[in-house]
């Protein structure tokens, strides 16, 4: 557990080099194109502004993007409570605690560290869970935040946000691109190099998304529900809880795909390409490997 969370702090630093690096590389690129070196610095001091930026609102963001509405204890004592003694039980400070009005059945956790950690469910979730599934699904969001995977989740909520204004800036540039090109001294929208360069961030970009988000997301999600298990002692509760999402899940209301690797269920409605890059396992090897742990006890 403890080498768990040393990984994820080290891949909170590597992911935000990584994320300099690529805008870096793009700015460059573009600076190459257009013969203006400044385009290029340019880029390299709004990418570190953004990632500044990105690292202590990328929270607030994600909630405001879910339509999650803060609560206290008086609003929803039932979920409060059970938030609340998770954290005493695992030693962490109180979480804001969000509802979103979704009848889908999902929840998420988000935050920069455990003093800065946001929990939140869906009104779906509360409909459908008994207090038992329903703790073992807040004790895997917390399972997130003790193991630091909201950090690292967080930053690469905001690398796809950001792939996505990249693609979209080239793709406005490959079209109707202004300045001086390197090889045109006419306007750079005519530039052939800009548009093939356009036409292939726009299409590669949403994939090297999905695949930054699949490749981080899936052993975290197993990590969150061990973690749970760990916490509550019933891993059963959670396994018939991860059943009824199979069972009863629905796409969300508010689908946003650079936030769905947050949600203890894939929010968004599946695709052809969905297993390929989804952010969350199998919900039947997750509740396999529940039962198994609940052999162990």
């Amino acid at each position: 557990m403890y080498r768990a969370i040393a990984k994820n702090k080290r891949n909170t630093v590597f992911i935000i080099l990584l994320f300099i690096v690529i805008i870096g590389a793009l700015g460059w690129l573009a600076g190459y194109v257009y013969n203006s070196w400044t385009i290029t610095i340019m880029t390299l001091v709004i990418a570190t502004i953004y990632a500044v930026i990105q690292y202590f609102a990328a929270s607030r963001l994600a909630v405001s993007m879910a339509g999650g509405v803060e609560i206290q204890k008086a609003d929803n004592p039932r979920l409060y409570r059970i938030v609340e003694n998770l954290s005493i039980t695992d030693g962490l400070p109180m979480p804001r605690v969000f509802i979103v009005n979704d009848p889908a059945p999902n929840a998420f956790a988000t935050g920069r560290d455990p003093q800065h950690a946001i929990v939140a469910a869906t009104t779906g979730l509360l409909d459908l869970m008994d207090d038992s599934e329903l703790e073992g699904v807040m004790a895997h969001e917390m399972g997130h935040v003790q193991n630091y995977d909201t950090r690292v989740s967080m930053i690469v909520f905001g690398l796809v946000v950001a792939i996505g204004f990249i693609a979209d800036m080239f793709l406005r540039l490959a079209f109707f691109g202004g300045g001086r090109s390197r090889d045109n001294n006419n306007n750079g929208g005519g530039n052939p190099i800009v548009l093939v360069f356009g036409l292939v961030a726009m299409i590669v970009a949403p994939l090297v998304a999905a695949g930054v988000q699949a490749a981080i997301s899936r052993q975290r999600e197993y990590l969150a529900d061990a973690t749970s298990a760990m916490t509550t002692r019933n891993p059963d509760e959670l396994a018939s809880a991860l059943a009824k999402l199979g069972q009863y899940g629905r796409p969300m209301q508010r689908q946003n795909s650079s936030m769905s690797h947050l949600w203890i269920s894939d929010p968004n409605k599946p695709g052809m390409m969905s297993r390929l890059f989804s952010t969350h396992p199998p919900l039947e090897d997750r509740i396999a490997r529940l039962h198994e742990i609940g052999g162990e006890f």
